[in-house]
């Protein structure tokens, strides 16, 4: 099988826990490039927070999906192809539940991260994304518009009982953990499964020549979706069996095994 295109969870797959793109996972994903694959960033991360990488990776002629699939840039136009965001109202629900949760929550907005409280897992997304964090006395005072995302964030157990619950509270929205502390809500219908189908049809790439590789329950759509459909060994222990491939971890060059074994093979 020729594989055509590549696509990259960023966060404990592509990069290290330092949130650096090994030299063996550069080496190989130059190679894959050379080959004519699209090498595509599909991350939880803000456009913002990914924009290094792409720059690092060279992929001038290629593609990102950012915020788990809401938007997609062309980066040899820069330019927005795909946006789908949350109302106003549907935001403003998901503070109210995140009162009745006792969770917190952030959006995303002026390239700013937009909160009411403070967070060690809040302090968590600022160290990953680089962006500044607004702390404001009303968040739905400051929030007036649609956003893309929302996330709500807590200690990891009891944010997965949260889960369960704001599935079956708000089933009109597309609800995923990106971390175990990091839940995610976008509007319905919008996962990095779904961002992967349309970026292949616009490229005229079949299904079966995608490789996929993630690491969480926010990639199981883009893991489920492609061809080959590949783990890093670092992850989440309940969606093991849910891919094609498990490689070594993010840490030892997972990245770069999957491009020497099924792309320069």
């Amino acid at each position: 099988m020729k594989y055509k295109m590549l696509v990259l969870d960023m966060d404990d797959t592509l990069l290290t826990d330092d949130h650096i793109i090994s030299n063996e996972n550069k080496a190989m994903l130059f190679k894959a490039q050379e080959l004519g694959v699209y090498v595509i960033l599909a991350s939880g991360r803000p456009t913002p927070a990914m924009i290094a990488y792409a720059k690092e990776l060279q992929l001038d002629n290629s593609y990102m999906i950012s915020y788990n699939g809401a938007v997609i840039t062309d980066l040899k136009e820069d330019k927005i192809i795909f946006e789908q965001t949350l109302t106003q109202e549907q935001i403003h629900d998901l503070y109210d539940y995140s009162l009745k949760s006792n969770t917190h929550i952030i959006t995303y907005l002026d390239g700013k991260i937009v909160s009411e409280t403070d967070s060690e897992y809040i302090e968590i997304e600022k160290n990953i994304t680089g962006l500044e964090h607004n702390k404001v006395l009303s968040f739905k005072e400051e929030v007036k518009s649609a956003a893309i995302k929302c996330i709500l964030l807590e200690e990891p157990a009891y944010l997965k009982e949260v889960e369960k619950d704001l599935r079956a509270a708000m089933p009109h929205l597309s609800v995923c953990m990106s971390k175990p502390f990091f839940l995610e809500v976008a509007q319905n219908g919008i996962d990095k499964g779904a961002s992967i189908k349309f970026l292949a049809e616009k490229l005229n790439i079949h299904q079966s020549e995608i490789i996929a590789v993630g690491n969480a329950g926010n990639d199981l759509t883009m893991i489920q979706y492609a061809g080959l459909g590949v783990w890093v060994d670092n992850v989440d222990p309940e969606l093991r069996d849910q891919g094609d491939v498990i490689v070594a971890s993010n840490n030892d060059h997972g990245v770069a095994e999957v491009v020497r074994r099924f792309i320069l093979n």
